[in-house]
């Protein structure tokens, strides 16, 4: 009778230990899948800055050409 008790916790407490350790896992890959989903966003978010400096740096450096241009037609025009 000790003999099938002692088989049977045994039996029990690998269950046990295997539902832990399955549900370690999952855990664990979830977190990955969240760490990698907020390193592909905050690189996305940097991407997206850096492009929208470099179209305000050529709007406005356009902007400047056009006004000197259209200045010196303009003075090339008076005299």
């Amino acid at each position: 009778m000790r003999m099938r008790q002692s088989i049977s916790q045994f039996e029990t407490a690998f269950e046990q230990e295997t539902t832990l350790e399955r549900r370690r896992r999952e855990q664990l890959r979830r977190r990955a899948a969240n760490r990698s989903r907020a390193r592909r966003i905050n690189r996305s978010q940097q991407e997206s800055k850096v492009r929208f400096s470099v179209l305000a740096v050529c709007l406005t450096v356009t902007v400047v050409a056009v006004v000197v241009s259209m200045f010196e037609a303009l003075a090339f025009l008076m005299s």
